[in-house]
C-alpha cells in the first residue's frame, strides 16, 4: 500500500543451532523449522499475489546449494533439515511459478561471511578467513537485476554470480588482507573454491 507493490522477496532470515540430535531441545528444533523453514514458505507465499503485478519479480532464498552429502548433516541434521527445506522450496516454486514469470533462486556464501551470528559460533581466529557481508549483498543485487525468466530454479554461491558477472579479484571482500585460505561454509565443497 505504502510503495505500491512488492518487487521482490529476499527470505534472510534465519535461525542456526549447531547441535546434534541428542543436542537439539525441542523448543530449538521448532524455532528453526519455524523460523526457517516454515517462514520461507509463508513470506514467499504472501508475497507472490503481488509480484505477479511485478515487472521483474524474484524471491532469493539464503540457502545451500541442494548437494546431499551426509556427513555434513549429521553434526547438525536439524539445523540442516531446516536449511535444506529452504532450498527445496525454491526449487518447487522456481516450477510452480515459471509461468507467472517469478523467479526463484537461492543464494549462499562458499566461505564464512563475518556477521554477528558467525562471530557467535566460531572462534575469534576463524574470522580471518573469513568474507565481508558486502559479497552477499553486491551477488544478491546482480541476481535480483536479472531478467526473472531467464534467471530461475537455481542454486548459486556468492563468489560464483560475481565471476559471472565480471568480477573476478574478490580479494576486496576479505576480512583480513592476504592469502590465508578461506574458510569454506556450511554445506559446500572444499574443492569448490575459485
Amino acid at each position: 500500500a505504502e510503495f505500491g507493490g512488492i518487487d521482490i522477496c529476499v527470505n534472510n532470515a534465519s535461525a542456526i543451532s549447531l547441535t546434534n540430535s541428542q543436542g537439539t531441545d525441542m523448543k530449538r528444533f521448532d524455532l528453526m523449522m519455524g523460523i526457517n523453514t516454515r517462514g520461507t514458505f509463508m513470506v514467499s507465499r504472501a508475497c507472490i499475489p503481488h509480484l505477479r503485478n511485478a515487472s521483474n519479480p524474484h524471491v532469493l532464498t539464503l540457502a545451500p546449494p541442494l548437494e546431499i552429502v551426509p556427513e555434513w548433516f549429521a553434526p547438525y541434521p536439524s539445523y540442516a533439515l531446516s536449511k535444506y527445506s529452504m532450498s527445496l522450496y525454491a526449487m518447487a516454486m522456481a516450477i510452480e511459478f515459471r509461468d507467472d514469470g517469478i523467479a526463484f533462486n537461492t543464494l549462499w556464501p562458499r566461505t564464512l561471511i563475518d556477521t554477528a551470528a558467525v562471530r557467535n559460533i566460531v572462534a575469534p581466529h576463524t574470522l580471518a578467513g573469513s568474507r565481508r557481508p558486502e559479497i552477499m549483498a553486491d551477488a544478491a543485487w546482480h541476481i535480483l537485476t536479472q531478467p526473472s525468466r531467464e534467471t530461475t530454479g537455481r542454486h548459486l554461491l556468492d563468489e560464483q554470480v560475481l565471476i559471472e558477472a565480471g568480477l573476478t579479484d574478490l580479494r576486496a571482500y576479505r576480512c583480513v588482507a592476504g592469502t590465508a585460505p578461506l574458510a569454506t561454509d556450511l554445506f559446500v565443497r572444499a574443492d569448490r573454491a575459485t
